[in-house]
Parts: C-alpha cells; structure tokens; sequence
C-alpha cells in the first residue's frame, strides 16, 4: 500500500510518515516546504504546492497511491483573523484541488487533519462529536468546510474519509530524531522549555484568575505520536467500513498552564522564567477534548499522553535538535 501524505515535512505530518512507515506503509510526501523541513521527511519526498493541479495528477499517475492523508494548511489563529485570504486559498481551495484530483484518479480514501476550532466557543467539557459547530475564527471555518466538503464527497463520489479535531499537538518523536520545529513558535510546551533553556526571554502566562484548579487556563495536550497512531486506526477504520466518520482526539482532563511550567521545573531541575500578565481576549478557561469515540470505534489510546511523557520527550527534542 502507498499514501500520498500532504504536508508531510511538517510536525505532526513527518510523525505520521514515520508511523506509517514502521507499519510497513509507503509514503510519499508532497510538501512546498514553507513551514515544514526537509530532515523531517519520513519517506520518498516531492518539493511542491498541494494546489498546483498539474503536479497532483502527474503524481497520482506516476505512483499507486491508494489514501491520501492531508495535513498541508496554515494553523495559525492570528494570522488567520489579520490574512483570511491566504487561509481561504490555502485551506480550502488548494484542498478542493485536491480532492478534485483524487477523485479523477479513483482515490477511495483520505484522512484530514481538521481542528477543534471547528467548534469555537465550547458549550460543554469536554466536548464530544456532537457539541454545535461554530468557530470563531478564519482558521476554523476553513477546517469546517473541509470537513463538510469530504462529506459532500462520499455522497457524490465515494470518497471515503475520516476528519480528526484536536486540540494541541504535543511532544516529540521518543528518540528525538523528528520534532517540532516552528518560526516564530507559538505553542506552549516548547516556550516553556526554551525559557528555561536561556533560548527566549521569559515566558507569559495570560491570566491566573480562570475559575480552574490554579486560575491559568487549561487546554488539552495530545503527544505527536498518539495522533500519529490515530490517523493509522482512521485510515484502517474507513477501508473496512466503506464509511465517513469525524473523531475528537483528546486527553478528557487537560493541563494548566502553570502545571505544565511546574512539572517540567521538577523533570528538568530547571527553572522557568515568567510573568503573569493579562488575560488574551477570547481566551475560554477550558479547552478538552473528548475520545469517548474514538476509543470506542478505532480502539485509540492515547498511551504517551501523560504529561511527564510529553515533556519528557519534548525536552530530548530541544537538547538534540538537527532543525
């Protein structure tokens, strides 16, 4: 079997590869490298844009890729609120290029790295399959129209496809050989760590008056490679059932922000420099994910989610990286 695996350079693209990979899958990466790195790469590797509809059909014609996993979009929240365009053209027409290409080469299946921001503002914690969707934002009202595309398709064309909406993507590959690697870094766990390495400045902690067990906000942290093991049980998932199907991928109980400060000081030996300052707007106390679903329909279990892990892993990353 081979998956053609879109944004495969990335953080949680090149883990995917790798697992893949281990399970004697072959991959091959399509990636234009503007956020991802090419010694991330886990399988063979095609420098180009997930929209550049001659390069998908040459690929499709010249390989027999059977699924396609796609992670190629823009992430950032922010940048989504201040650039929608760019959001709009990456995430959702360069996607329709895709599935469009897929289609005419008879692809039966596709995995999609969707968001919980499909959902924006939560009713409930923690939030299941069936909580309304609303986003809030540029960035998940383009992963909810991919979502909603790949429904459409089943139903036109057969394509049978499995959505994943996670939180935070956490952690790094056990050995360190891959990991997370973004400019500018705007996730938490590793500004905790280069803060305590001396890598940037101290730290900011948006609030520290939440009703939550210590007043800082807590959001659901996932390990890289649990996700990369999900979308494995969502490609297998979809080939036996002939079905399209959306899974939350979540920890179900979540970490503050200062527990995460605090259990890396007491892993490392080191101290995090930070400050407390305001709280960011739009910011919810709680963000969980449930995986009630999940475990239950692809037998998923987040088995490195722990927090010590996730650190862990993420600290050898930090010491050793190649990128």
């Amino acid at each position: 079997m081979k998956v053609l695996i879109t944004g495969g350079a990335g953080y949680i693209g090149s883990h995917c590869s790798r697992f893949f990979n281990e399970k004697g899958i072959e991959t091959l990466i399509l990636d234009d490298l503007s956020e991802g790195h090419k010694e991330a790469v886990q399988g063979s590797f095609i420098q180009g844009n997930v929209g550049d509809g001659n390069l998908l059909d040459q690929i499709f014609r010249s390989h027999a890729i059977e699924a396609v996993i796609h992670f190629a979009a823009f992430t950032s929240v922010g940048e989504s609120v201040k650039n929608p365009s760019k959001y709009f053209q990456n995430n959702v027409t360069n996607m329709l290029t895709l599935l469009n290409a897929a289609v005419d080469h008879h692809i039966r299946y596709a995995v999609f790295s969707s968001s919980a921001a499909v959902f924006g503002e939560p009713c409930t914690i923690p939030i299941s399959e069936t909580h309304p969707k609303d986003p809030i934002n540029p960035y998940g009202e383009t992963k909810l129209i991919g979502e909603m595309m790949l429904r459409d398709y089943e139903r036109a064309y057969g394509l049978h496809s499995c959505s994943f909406r996670y939180f935070n993507a956490a952690g790094d590959a056990g050995d360190a050989l891959i990991g997370e690697s973004h400019s500018p870094e705007t996730h938490l766990i590793p500004i905790v760590i280069q803060a305590a390495m001396g890598k940037r400045p101290p730290m900011k902690v948006f609030g520290n008056d939440y009703d939550t067990r210590d007043g800082s906000c807590i959001r659901d942290y996932v390990h890289v490679e649990d996700l990369a093991e999900a979308h494995y049980l969502g490609l297998s998932y979809i080939m036996e059932k002939q079905c399209t199907d959306s899974f939350n991928l979540g920890s179900e109980t979540g970490f503050t922000v200062l527990e995460i400060i605090k259990t890396f000081e007491e892993l490392s030996g080191l101290k995090v420099p930070f400050e407390i300052v305001g709280r960011r707007a739009g910011d919810p106390a709680v963000l969980v994910a449930g995986n009630e679903k999940a475990e239950k329909l692809l037998h998923w279990v987040p088995r490195k989610s722990d927090l010590k892990t996730i650190l862990t892993d993420a600290w050898h990353w930090e010491q050793k990286r190649k990128f």
